[in-house]
């Protein structure tokens, strides 16, 4: 059984919902993961920030516009007039549950259950899409198999159980439709996987049904050599080890959740990134097999803070390091690029939540510089360190001021940490050195 996940662009409009239905419609049995419709869930994070600020009038009028949006969705999508009544009275009890909320005393769990609602309206109005259309297709509500743990991990023992359950109990179909995204808390209430959840939701799927591939589909056609929203002429990288595509999603690749490769690595599982608007092209295929030496791909990362610590107490002293890391055990917060020297730590973060209690904690062991408005821009490709050609890329730097420079922690990753108003020329000056060598 094949696992698809299409974001929330590819079933943005009546136009698109076609296009997936025609891929979809192959004859081949599948689960296919939906995100919400494009810009449903920043509607609802806005309802729920007006919830949270007191203000429920802002909140009803948001509530209203978006409802009206969804009616205006049924009234082209549907021609079954039974349908489209079925559909529009889903909608209405949808949005009078968000209306709920407005008065209820405000939690995290409110918000939670406000911002699950996108998924069910876009597999509700799809699943009865493909009603219309006559292809068998069962809609099933991950609420009753997607669990995550105490640890914020995925239950995979009752996450498999579960789905293989409901799979077997279910009026047998070509297509199982569900919600990526959400899932319930080791207590039993609503949660999700985070922004950009939906592609974890799909691998968790295909790890738990043991899939032949699962694809992502989206509005590009798969991993690009550099970012194409700021470099000209960038292509889609044919194949990816999942060690290649780790390193790029967490850098800043966007049109991959960082954490989707994890579940089914281990299995073998082959994972395909395909675009929704060019459905016959290749697309990218990650696999563990390796393809190639040398740097694949450039990724950035923003909104990253730099912090030094530098204290003569570090020198020679065993446990120092011992002692910073565990400030940032302490407040939950990971570190994506460290350096040291003799008396001096470095190292990044991209959440701040906490940053003025680390700080506070920091001056304890030595003085502290705090840097921000930085950007990590990645290198990616199999075994790059060791490559002939790779020290040659740092003569191009010789204009760009490079904050840190991680190299040799991972054999297919090298990070520089730059300013990010130097980011648009760091990455044209790699791309041309890399990829264009012929220019340079």
């Amino acid at each position: 059984m094949l696992v698809l996940k299409f974001g929330g662009t590819s079933v943005g409009s009546v136009e698109n919902m076609s296009h997936v239905k025609d891929i979809i419609n192959d004859g081949q049995q599948k689960v296919v993961v939906l995100s919400a419709m494009s810009g449903t869930t920043n509607a609802l994070v806005e309802i729920s920030n007006a919830l949270k600020g007191g203000n429920s009038s802002l909140a009803l009028s948001l509530i209203d516009a978006l409802r009206s949006k969804y009616i205006e969705v049924i009234s082209h999508l549907f021609e079954d007039e039974m349908l489209a009544v079925e559909s529009e009275q889903y909608v209405r009890w949808i949005f009078k549950n968000i209306q709920d909320c407005a008065q209820e005393f405000y939690t995290e769990r409110s918000y939670n259950q406000i911002v699950a609602q996108g998924e069910f309206l876009s597999t509700f109005l799809f699943s009865r899409f493909l009603q219309q259309e006559g292809i068998n297709a069962q809609l099933i509500s991950a609420l009753d198999f997607m669990r995550i743990d105490r640890t914020n991990e995925p239950d995979m023992f009752y996450i498999k159980q579960n789905l293989n359950r409901i799979l077997t109990e279910t009026e047998p179909a070509d297509i199982y439709i569900t919600q990526g995204f959400i899932c319930l808390d080791a207590e039993g209430y609503v949660a999700n996987l985070q922004r950009g959840g939906s592609d974890y939701t799909a691998t968790i799927i295909g790890a738990a049904i043991k899939a032949t591939e699962v694809q992502i589909w989206t509005d590009i056609d798969g991993f690009h050599n550099n970012d194409p929203r700021h470099v000209p002429d960038t292509h889609a990288i044919s194949n990816l080890s999942f060690d290649e595509a780790a390193e790029l999603a967490y850098f800043g690749a966007k049109i991959l959740h960082p954490q989707t490769v994890m579940p089914v690595r281990d299995l073998d599982i082959p994972v395909r990134l395909k675009n929704t608007m060019e459905p016959k092209a290749y697309g990218t295929l990650i696999t563990n097999e390796i393809h190639g030496e040398g740097i694949k791909a450039i990724a950035a990362k923003d909104d990253i803070t730099a912090i030094k610590i530098k204290s003569g107490r570090m020198l020679l002293a065993h446990g120092f390091l011992k002692k910073v890391f565990e400030v940032f055990e302490k407040y939950e917060t990971s570190i994506d690029m460290i350096t040291t020297s003799e008396i001096a730590v470095s190292l990044t973060i991209d959440d701040i939540t906490y940053i003025r209690e680390i700080v506070e904690e920091l001056s304890k062991l030595g003085s502290v510089e705090v840097d921000s408005y930085r950007t990590i821009v990645c290198l990616v490709g199999n075994n790059i360190v060791y490559h002939p050609d790779t020290p040659k890329l740092f003569q191009i730097m010789q204009d760009v001021n490079v904050r840190m420079i991680a190299y040799g922690g991972s054999n297919n990753n090298i990070s520089l940490l730059i300013n990010t108003s130097d980011k648009l020329e760091t990455l044209r000056k790699l791309n041309r050195y890399v990829f264009e060598p012929e220019l340079v």
